[in-house]
């Protein structure tokens, strides 16, 4: 019998994707189940079988809003990725617990949030959304099995800032928050291309994905023309209807467990995904950028955050 091969798209849902998929005996590690797509992901996971163990940064908030999912195996431990002690401390609770995970997924994140800084002096959205999953992944990184994945959420936003690596902090250039959520973004593009080429060896292999545009609580502190601003200078055309219209958060977090559970590890392994499939390289439009998959860039990138977080690697 021939095997059919199903196609999904940016309409796709979690659901659409995980359909008839057995997840049971998986254990999956979701950053931000708090709210949003990580609430998503994780009810996603669980209701297929897996034990999802999410990280949040208010626990009391994650308790609320996972209590219409009391039934599902998910359990919530504390990481604020905002200091650097917190995400320390969860990765040792981890490691003390002996967990496994087949699936991380840095899904947690901030956005276009004012100028301001992490407990340990970062800016905030480099610091909350690459250097925090930066030293929770590496710290775990054993724990992961052999032949498991890395997704990492980026955006499309990547494609309005390369990273500077010689001012992260925008102490030398002016701040601007949706900038600084572009540099962000490409970091966990990067990150994932270094991370995939060091745990290749083990068959694990890391991806970083744009959900799509969602109205969810990461949104803020953007303003109506902030996202037209932003839809420009991500390469989305803004005189194109589509640019107006947003996904659902199940049709947000498909893209997520497509690149975690259905899609072929070689295929997504150090590549970047948006709307179930691998996007192409470009320079303009849609698309992955190139400086975000530069295998030199992302080298580069994790010697400066191991720098910055005064730990190797």
């Amino acid at each position: 019998m021939a095997v059919i091969k199903i196609e999904f798209n940016a309409e796709s849902t979690t659901e659409d994707v995980l359909r008839d998929v057995d997840l049971s005996g998986k254990r999956v590690l979701i950053t931000g189940v708090s709210a949003g797509l990580g609430v998503e992901t994780a009810r996603a996971v669980a209701a297929h079988g897996a034990t999802v163990v999410g990280t949040a940064r208010d626990l009391s908030k994650a308790g609320k809003v996972l209590e219409a999912y009391e039934r599902l195996a998910i359990e919530v431990l504390e990481c604020d990725l905002a200091s650097l002690a917190s995400v320390r401390a969860c990765a040792d609770a981890f490691k003390n617990r002996g967990d496994q995970f087949d699936v991380i997924m840095a899904n947690a994140g901030v956005m276009n949030c004012p100028f301001s800084h992490t407990e340990d002096g970062f800016e905030m959205q480099f610091g909350t959304n690459h250097l925090g999953h930066f030293v929770l992944v590496n710290r775990i990184a054993p724990l992961i099995v052999d032949g498991g994945r890395v997704v990492v959420l980026s955006s499309s936003a990547h494609r309005a800032s390369d990273i500077n690596l010689d001012d992260p902090g925008f102490q030398q250039t002016p701040y601007d928050p949706f900038s600084a959520y572009g540099r962000s973004k490409t970091a966990n593009v990067l990150f994932a291309v270094e991370l995939d080429r060091r745990l290749r060896e083990r068959s694990i292999r890391a991806t970083a994905l744009h959900p799509g545009g969602i109205h969810t609580e990461l949104m803020r502190h953007t303003t109506p023309d902030m996202l037209q601003q932003m839809a420009a200078r991500s390469g989305r055309n803004v005189r194109d209807s589509k640019v107006a219209q947003v996904k659902s958060v199940e049709q947000g977090a498909a893209t997520t467990v497509w690149a975690a559970f259905l899609a072929k590890a070689e295929d997504v392994g150090g590549r970047f995904c948006e709307d179930c499939q691998v996007a192409e390289v470009k320079e303009a439009g849609g698309g992955v950028r190139s400086y975000a998959l530069d295998p030199a860039r992302a080298a580069a990138l994790w010697l400066k955050s191991e720098e910055m977080v005064e730990e190797h690697f």
